[in-house]
């Protein structure tokens, strides 16, 4: 077996790129899956405080 093939089986550097490659997109994909939920759940809350400033009576009578 030629010797640069030798090399080339057992380097790893590559590998370690790889892993770093498959654990930012976990993160990525953690990330958007959790995004969704929060996105809706943030515009509700929103309506509901601008129905209640709506609601607020300004000044005194």
């Amino acid at each position: 077996m030629p010797r640069w093939l030798k090399t080339f089986i057992h380097d790893t550097d590559g590998a370690v790129t790889v892993d770093w490659v498959v654990l930012s997109a976990a993160v990525i994909g953690l990330g958007m899956l959790v995004l969704g939920p929060i996105a809706y759940s943030t515009e509700n809350v929103t309506q509901n405080v601008a129905d209640y400033i709506g609601d607020v009576e300004v000044g005194s009578n």
